[in-house]
């Protein structure tokens, strides 16, 4: 069964490599629930840690995760493994390029421009 989370990202760790050969990266997302803020660890393992390539802390992103669960030694152990990663503002232009976008417009040298006693009605 799969789950979401949205929340902004706190922290991406490196990739871990293990003598068997499994690689895992972990990644904190802060989530606003009621009064307090949650901290939630996911991680995302062999294939999927390209998934976290690009993106950064501060970033607002929904997370589809798995619940894993498993027993050791007489104590459990739960994992949330992410599989699928939507940056929110993965439409938006980065305020840096909006304002040299709009600097390079054509027009704007000597333009006039239109105030609210220009209008026409």
């Amino acid at each position: 069964m799969a789950y979401d989370l949205t929340g902004k990202i706190k922290l991406i760790q490196e990739p871990q490599t293990f003598n068997s050969g499994f690689t895992k990266r972990e990644m904190v997302v802060i989530v606003e629930d009621g009064k307090y803020p949650q901290e939630i660890n996911l991680e995302f393992v062999q294939d999927k840690i390209a998934l976290l390539d690009g993106l950064q802390p501060g970033q607002e992103v929904t997370v589809t995760f798995d619940i894993r669960g498993r027993e050791y030694n007489g104590r459990y152990f739960n994992n949330l493994q992410g599989w699928k990663i939507s940056a929110a503002d993965a439409s938006t232009v980065p305020a840096a390029e909006y304002d040299s976008y709009q600097q390079g417009m054509p027009g704007q040298d000597g333009d006039p421009g239109y105030g609210d006693d220009d209008i026409p009605f």
